[in-house]
């Protein structure tokens, strides 16, 4: 899962991406509307963490803006406005959910999970394909009921293929998947995640389709 957070607050910010981070989530962090704005225009995101007060503007107005253009990422307002009036305004805008300041991380990572499954059209938090079962808040995979060990990146293309079993991902796609934009990105690393994964969880289970890229088979 790759996530936007704007957040004005350097030391907030930092704590966040590392927050997400630790759970596998791949952060890219920024502090302003306009970069904000910026950032959508050039980059996709499973979910964005929008503060409500920026420098330079209201963050409903960037999530306006989203929602006027047909933008449906997932949105969690992140406020220190946490009255009732503030809540629905932020709801009604078009936020997915809302979180006040203080906060605790692990209750953000889960309301950040759980938007994003909503929006991808799923409605249990367990993904599966066949015996394959791949738990996001844990980050614990199993096959045919055995545990699997996978590095953070291989966990996150796997999560890739399992939102939607059977239906193929580009080598781009996953690539926008596992890194930020400070991170340099190895012209055959999808390549070796998915060899590495095919020998994990069972040389078949992640087919490549030429000219298009890779899908999980919905019965491995």
């Amino acid at each position: 899962m790759r996530v936007l957070v704007v957040e004005d607050d350097p030391i907030l910010l930092d704590g966040i991406k590392v927050g997400l981070a630790l759970g596998g989530v791949t952060v890219d962090g920024v502090a302003t509307c306009a970069d904000a704005r910026a950032a959508l225009a050039t980059s996709r995101f499973d979910a964005i963490v929008l503060d409500r007060m920026l420098p330079d503007g209201s963050g409903l107005d960037v999530l306006g803006e989203m929602r006027g253009a047909g933008d449906t990422t997932p949105v969690v307002l992140l406020t220190a406005l946490d009255e009732t009036a503030d809540r629905i305004l932020g709801l009604d805008s078009g936020a997915d959910d809302h979180i006040g300041k203080p906060f605790d991380l692990d209750e953000l990572a889960a309301r950040v999970r759980a938007v994003a499954r909503r929006n991808a059209g799923r409605a249990a938090p367990l993904m599966q394909a066949g015996a394959i079962a791949l738990d996001p808040s844990t980050l614990s995979v199993t096959v045919a009921g055995e545990p699997v060990s996978l590095s953070r990146r291989e966990f996150s293309v796997l999560a890739a293929l399992m939102e939607r079993p059977g239906t193929v991902r580009s080598k781009s796609e996953i690539e926008d998947r596992l890194y930020g934009w400070q991170e340099e990105v190895e012209s055959n690393a999808v390549e070796v995640h998915i060899h590495n994964l095919r020998n994990k969880i069972g040389r078949t289970a992640v087919e490549t389709v030429r000219g298009l890229g890779y899908r999980i088979r919905s019965a491995t």
